[in-house]
């Protein structure tokens, strides 16, 4: 071939492979998938309303727009740069909607977005409870280290034993990892098993995986234990009895009074050095470019260990201190709030905003890992409803 030949063939082949990109389409429905892989809605607070709160979960996008609020310039914004989806930290919808007139904001936006097919979706206590979630955001734009939930959450783990004959166990323990189950913290494909002899005795009616109708067989088995989290639970059985060899599957689920490490409100960490407050302070203000700090008496001592909360965080003040954190940091403290303090922890409140204006950073990070099919937008607007005089 000639030159120009390779040249035209070259040319050719990559756009093909560009219009091939371009052709490929997500669909809301798979977006939900993977970001509630991440941060199951069964994992947020039972006053919150997450999820798809408006749109149609089969419809194809190729444009999101990140933000935290959903407000009507957010609605503005995705109708101008073309979006299909507004992915949002802070529901627009938290009670039910008895009409639709444009009688306040909530409905206009909703209105708005039905209008020009533009879907709603929302990450927000579920987001906050996970892991690397919008707390671990906060800790690592603070440089901390060794970060852990500031108050895990109990009675969301349960123990998983199942029974597994000896040839099959490899397989069923995978499918059983690959469906979320076998974590604890930064550990993954955690388990037990050890091997014994299981015994069953098939009815005329029964279809065994080995053995006849009427007579007792023995197979050597392997007895397989698995921490899940009860987010994920109904998942993982449904992958096992699927993956399971037998017709009847035997296992058991314990729920355990275990702290989950992996869920939760809050975290914890620790600076890479000692500073002192009037340091930390100025640190937290130039970082989250807060109009304000409020914040209890300073206690005329270094800055090592420091706990956060996004949002309204004032529930875990007692946590913190107990914890031995030298500063909390959050918003939305009350007045006699601050009061709970009781000069044994520096207390910070930054604002609403400020504290969490970084979860449309975290959220877009989360979908980068995934998708490549669509152009990911960050919002151009500050949604803060509180200014400074």
């Amino acid at each position: 071939m000639t030159y120009l030949q390779y040249s035209v063939s070259y040319v050719f082949i990559l756009t093909n492979l560009i219009n091939f990109t371009i052709m490929q389409k997500t669909t809301i429905q798979e977006i939900k998938n993977y970001i509630e892989s991440l941060v199951p809605l069964s994992t947020q607070e039972s006053y919150d309303n997450c999820g798809l709160l408006v749109g149609d979960l089969t419809s194809e996008i190729d444009n999101v727009l990140v933000s935290l609020d959903c407000t009507e310039d957010i609605v503005d914004e995705a109708i101008a740069k073309k979006c299909q989806l507004i992915i949002a930290h802070h529901p627009i919808i938290f009670k039910g909607l008895k009409q639709l007139n444009g009688g306040d904001y909530v409905q206009r936006v909703v209105m708005k977005a039905i209008q020009n097919n533009i879907g709603i979706y929302v990450a927000h206590t579920n987001l906050d409870n996970y892991r690397y979630g919008v707390n671990y955001e906060i800790s690592n734009r603070l440089g901390l280290k060794n970060q852990r939930i500031l108050q895990p959450k109990e009675q969301s783990l349960s123990k998983l034993i199942v029974y597994i004959p000896y040839d099959h166990a490899a397989n069923v323990t995978d499918a059983i990892f690959e469906a979320g189950a076998g974590r604890i913290g930064n550990y993954t494909e955690c388990h037990f098993s050890a091997s014994g002899m299981g015994t069953y005795k098939p009815d005329e009616n029964a279809h065994p995986f080995e053995g006849q109708a009427g007579n007792r067989s023995e197979v050597e088995e392997v007895k397989a234990e698995f921490l899940v989290e009860n987010s994920r639970l109904s998942k993982v059985v449904s992958v096992l009895i699927e993956a399971h060899p037998y017709e009847e599957v035997a296992y058991d689920i314990l729920p355990l009074k275990n702290k989950n490490g992996y869920e939760g409100a809050g975290m914890i960490g620790e600076l890479e050095m000692e500073i002192s407050e009037d340091q930390f302070l100025d640190l937290v203000k130039k970082t989250f470019n807060c109009g304000v700090i409020k914040h209890t008496r300073k206690l005329d001592k270094s800055i090592k260990k420091v706990a956060v909360c996004g949002g309204a965080g004032s529930f875990l003040i007692s946590q913190a201190i107990a914890k031995k954190a030298d500063v909390f940091i959050t918003s939305d403290v009350k007045y006699h709030e601050f009061f709970d303090a009781d000069e044994r922890i520096l207390l910070m409140d930054i604002g609403h905003y400020e504290s969490e204006q970084f979860t449309k950073d975290l959220i877009a990070d989360i979908l980068k890992k995934k998708f490549s099919t669509f152009a990911i937008h960050l919002t151009e607007r500050n949604t803060n409803p509180i200014n400074y005089w």
